[in-house]
């Protein structure tokens, strides 16, 4: 499949349309140099390749991501958002013939509800929308490993690995045994349990992960020995528990000595409280035969005398008054001290009780220590039953480790076969043979554009983690980042021919950043490869790095500069006020 065109729209209007055609597509900043800004910054050059790898799939926060820092650029994120900006890209299968199928594909940056991503018109959720990508493109490929991103990742070129690297065109964390499962799909190496051997691998790590996990404290040969003197420690334990020298009668006994105690402690309480209540009517009556008159009565005799011999009508002497007085204190002791008597004999009574119960409880507690005590048997019953527990854990950590052993035995079992298949002197011959119409191509460009022939080559190796893979790679390494660039391209051109010579499904076309790190010679090269070969070649490049061969209309589909940026997000805003 070739591109036709790319649209970039907001309702009505069209922001842009960029169309294609076979052969070099330019992508090019024109800024000119009189106007003291830098060229080539922020206009939208590798942002037009964002937005094709966005329709086929990508994340669409790379749209609006700064690259180096990714952090978001506000204003573009709003502008694609708020104005609603859909992009549609159309895919042709001959671009020299206008009845030639099309693939339309339509998105936009919004979520939920208001999302549109569709292709042929037909709504796709993320799942539905990769596989009929694949069904379209890729046709019969029925295996998730690879997956349609991981295939057409090598047309695809403005991320820092892919840009960098030849082969290694996935991320960082992307697996060796990925990587085998790609390339063995690209060189048409016709074996289907790549998938089956990625899910076997992922699960041994996982299983392995476990296992380590659950030996993070102790080997399993540890855990087994530990088991085995825990088992000597229990039956030890366990014999001294059968010997322990308990009478018939011990739990009748305890709880017998359990009663006593607490009536014991009832009744120092109740004692302690008649006490109490006995001190009080004792103190109230001191209190109160401290208020009887004692004075000297001759001296009170003659005040009085004088007192009455100038008041008239007192009738009582002051010995009556006196009297009466300490009557009245007399009858207020007798009545508060009348319950004492009483209490006297409640609280004796008690005192003899509690020095029954205490004879009793002392009784009690010497027919129980003649036995073992039951303190005793409560900790080595609470000693075994830790012991039960240690060993369960032990138990259970070694059954899983055996569940997980026999499972890793499984699974490895399941991977020899699939190895014993893959690295068959029958396949490694396929590998071969595919390998060598490849380099046919591959070297062949190469020498064309370097007088160098480079070639596609692979090694059957055994990982840090012993599985066997077959890893692939070119023969030239340390070259120039400008070298770099054009082994790149003769690579994904040499691809191209490949596929076609041997019907592979693959796209026509190929997305270049920085295209401005090749010489001027090898651009026009890889412009005639590609104008001859029928390769669509889209290249982002600044304006004043092109060759004048190549700085010409004819190649170029837009042009860009600090005052006409691709979203034109300034002139939409002054146009929707």
């Amino acid at each position: 499949m070739f591109l036709k065109s790319l649209t970039i729209s907001a309702g009505t209007n069209i922001i842009r349309e960029i169309k294609f055609h076979e052969g070099v597509n330019l992508i090019v900043d024109e800024t000119p140099y009189d106007t003291g800004k830098e060229s080539g910054n922020g206009v939208g050059k590798t942002t037009i390749l964002m937005l094709i790898d966005f329709c086929l799939g990508a994340d669409s926060k790379n749209i609006y991501l700064e690259q180096e820092n990714k952090k978001e650029v506000k204003f573009v994120k709003d502008f694609l958002i708020n104005q609603k900006v859909l992009i549609t890209l159309i895919l042709k299968k001959d671009l020299s013939d206008k009845f030639s199928r099309e693939v339309c594909i339509e998105k936009n940056f919004l979520s939920r509800k208001n999302k549109i991503q569709q292709i042929n018109g037909n709504p796709k959720t993320d799942s539905e929308f990769e596989e009929e990508l694949t069904r379209l493109l890729i046709p019969n490929h029925d295996e998730k490993k690879p997956s349609f991103r991981q295939i057409i990742s090598h047309n695809i070129r403005y991320k820092e690995a892919s840009v960098d690297n030849t082969l290694k065109t996935l991320n960082k964390y992307t697996s060796d045994a990925e990587y085998e499962s790609l390339y063995l799909f690209l060189l048409g190496c016709d074996f289907k349990k790549g998938e089956d051997k990625q899910a076997l691998l992922k699960r041994i790590e996982l299983e392995n992960k476990f296992k380590r996990r659950l030996e993070e404290s102790q080997t399993r040969s540890a855990y087994e020995i530990a088991l085995s003197l825990l088992e000597d420690e229990i039956e030890i334990l366990a014999a001294k528990k059968s010997n322990f020298n308990l009478n018939k009668d011990f739990e009748a006994d305890l709880d017998k000595l359990n009663n006593i105690k607490y009536q014991i402690n009832r009744l120092i309480s109740e004692i302690g409280k008649l006490n109490i209540k006995r001190n009080l009517i004792c103190e109230a009556e001191e209190d109160l035969k401290s208020n009887n008159f004692k004075v000297d009565l001759k001296q009170l005799e003659l005040i009085y005398s004088q007192a009455t011999s100038k008041i008239n009508g007192i009738q009582k002497t002051f010995e009556e008054m006196v009297a009466f007085h300490n009557q009245m204190i007399d009858e207020k002791v007798r009545y508060i001290a009348k319950d004492l008597p009483k209490l006297n004999d409640e609280i004796n009574a008690k005192k003899m009780h509690l020095k029954y119960l205490l004879q009793e409880e002392t009784d009690l507690s010497k027919i129980i220590a003649r036995s073992e005590s039951f303190e005793e048997l409560e900790k080595l019953i609470a000693e075994l039953n830790e012991k039960y527990r240690q060993k369960g854990e032990y138990e259970k950590t070694i059954q899983q480790l055996s569940e997980v052993e026999s499972k890793l035995n499984q699974l490895q079992e399941q991977l020899d076969n699939i190895d014993c298949e893959l690295f068959s002197p029958k396949f490694e011959l396929i590998i071969k043979e595919q390998i060598n119409k490849f380099n046919k191509h591959f070297s062949s460009i190469s020498h064309e554009l370097y007088g160098e022939k480079y070639a596609l080559k692979f090694d059957k190796i055994t990982d840090t983690k012993g599985r066997h893979l077959y890893k692939f790679d070119t023969f030239q390494a340390n070259l120039s980042t400008g070298k770099k660039q054009g082994e790149i391209s003769c690579f994904d051109i040499a691809y191209t021919l490949f596929a076609d010579e041997e019907k592979i499904p693959c796209l026509h076309f190929l997305l270049y950043d920085k295209k401005e790190l090749m010489h001027d010679n090898q651009l026009l090269k890889i412009a005639e490869l590609v104008n001859d070969k029928k390769i669509q070649l889209v290249a982002s490049i600044l304006k004043d790095k092109l060759p004048d061969e190549l700085n010409q209309e004819k190649y170029f589909v837009i042009k860009l500069s600090q005052t006409e940026k691709l979203f034109r997000i300034e002139q939409m805003g002054s146009t929707l006020e």
